[in-house]
C-alpha cells in the first residue's frame, strides 16, 4: 500500500475538533513544524497535546497555544524556556495541565502502543502525582500503577521513508516519535527524504504497519 500523500494539508485533513494528539519532538529536535502550522491552518479546536513539552517562543506547538486551539496539555516540561503562550493560556484558565515525568511519559505512551494494561512504577510515590492513583508496596518499595496514554493521532518528524511508511530518523530526532507512532490510532510522519525504494531493513526504527501516511517536508532555517 503507497502511504505518500501529496501535502501537509491532506496530512492533518482527518483531524477534528477534540482531538487528542501526540507531537513527537525533544527540544527543537524531531519536531514536525510543518505538520503543526498545516494543522494550525485546518482550525481543529480543543485539542489535547502531549508532548514533551508546551512549546516555546512562536513555532510549534506554541503556535497552536497562541490561536487558541489547545484545550488540554500533557507534558513533562511545560515551562521550558520561552513557553509564554502556554504561561499565559495557563494563567487565564483557558487550559487544563497534566504533569507526567519524562520516564512515565515515555513508557505511558509506550504500554498504549504495546497493548499494555498499564505499569507499576516508583516514580511519584508519596508526591501529589499519585494522587487519585493505584499505589503498591512490593519488598519495601512504593509503586504507583500508571495507565497506558493513547491517542487518536500522532504527528511525526522522520529522516526517511518508503512508500509503505517504514521511517528511520537522523540521530537524536529518534526521541519520542517511534513510540508515539505505535500508540497512535492514526500516524502521520513529514520526512526529509521520501524514496521509491523499500528502505534497508536494518535501518527502519518504525515500521509502516504504525504509519498511515508520509510526506515529503524539508524543515526552513
Amino acid at each position: 500500500m503507497d502511504k505518500r500523500l501529496p501535502d501537509l494539508e491532506t496530512a492533518v485533513a482527518p483531524i477534528t475538533d477534540g482531538a487528542r494528539i501526540m507531537i513527537g519532538g525533544f527540544g527543537s529536535s524531531g519536531i514536525p513544524f510543518g505538520l503543526i502550522d498545516a494543522l494550525l491552518d485546518h482550525g481543529a479546536r480543543d485539542l489535547t497535546i502531549i508532548s514533551n513539552n508546551a512549546g516555546a517562543g512562536e513555532t510549534g506547538i506554541a503556535t497552536l497555544l497562541r490561536e487558541g486551539r489547545v484545550g488540554r496539555v500533557i507534558c513533562s516540561y511545560p515551562r521550558s524556556p520561552g513557553s509564554i503562550w502556554f504561561e499565559r493560556r495557563f494563567e487565564a484558565g483557558e487550559i487544563e495541565l497534566e504533569v507526567v515525568p519524562q520516564g512515565t511519559l515515555a513508557e505511558r505512551i509506550r504500554a498504549a502502543g504495546a497493548g499494555l494494561g498499564g505499569f507499576l512504577t516508583p516514580t511519584g510515590y508519596g508526591t501529589l502525582l499519585a494522587r487519585g492513583k493505584e499505589t503498591r508496596m512490593i519488598d519495601g518499595r512504593g509503586y504507583v500503577l500508571e495507565a497506558p496514554l493513547p491517542a487518536d493521532f500522532a504527528l511525526l518528524r522522520a529522516e526517511r521513508a518508503d512508500p509503505w511508511g517504514n521511517l528511520s530518523y537522523h540521530a537524536t530526532a529518534r526521541n519520542f516519535n517511534p513510540v508515539m507512532a505505535m500508540a497512535a490510532r492514526h500516524a502521520v510522519a513529514e520526512v526529509r527524504h521520501v524514496q521509491d525504494a523499500p528502505l534497508d531493513p536494518e535501518t527502519v526504527v518504525t515500521p509502516g504497519i504504525f504509519v498511515q501516511g508520509v510526506v515529503p517536508y524539508e524543515v526552513r532555517p
